[in-house]
C-alpha cells in the first residue's frame, strides 16, 4: 500500500514491485507443485525397479552399520571434547555473523556506500539477501 508521504512515481513503483512480487510468488507456487509431481513420478519409477530396490536396501544396511560405528567412536572422550568445541565455535560463528550483519548495515547507512576495503586491501561489496515468508 502506498504511503501518503510518497511522491506519485514512488507509489507507482511500489505498486509495480508489489505486482511483481505477487506474480513471482504465484509462479513459484506453480513450479513448486510441478516439481513435487515430477519428483513423485520419478520416485514411483525407482520404487518399481527391483535392482534399484535391492541396492537401496543394501545401502540402508551399510548406513546403519556406519551409524553404529560412528556412535561408538563419538562416545570416546577425545571425540566428545571435540564435539563440544565444534558446537562452541558454531555458536560463536553464528553470533559473529549476526553482529557483522548489523555492523555492515550501520556502515552502509553512515558511509552512504555499499563497498568496504578490508584490512587485506581487497574491496568487498555489501549485499543483502531477502526472502518472503508467511506471517503467523
Amino acid at each position: 500500500m502506498p504511503n501518503e508521504n510518497q511522491n506519485p512515481n514512488q507509489a507507482v513503483n511500489l505498486l509495480n514491485i508489489e505486482s511483481l512480487i505477487n506474480s513471482s510468488t504465484a509462479r513459484f507456487d506453480v513450479l513448486q507443485k510441478e516439481y513435487q509431481e515430477q519428483k513423485s513420478m520419478l520416485d514411483s519409477i525407482l520404487d518399481s525397479d527391483v535392482e534399484y530396490q535391492e541396492l537401496a536396501e543394501a545401502a540402508k544396511k551399510q548406513a546403519k552399520l556406519k551409524t553404529i560405528a560412528k556412535q561408538k567412536v563419538m562416545i570416546r572422550p577425545e571425540a566428545a571434547q571435540l564435539v563440544e568445541k565444534i558446537k562452541d565455535v558454531q555458536i560463536q560463528l553464528k553470533e559473529l555473523k549476526t553482529a557483522m550483519s548489523d555492523y555492515l548495515a550501520q556502515f552502509v547507512i553512515l558511509s552512504g556506500t555499499n563497498q568496504i576495503e578490508g584490512a587485506d586491501g581487497v574491496l568487498r561489496q555489501i549485499i543483502y539477501t531477502a526472502k518472503l515468508v508467511k506471517t503467523k
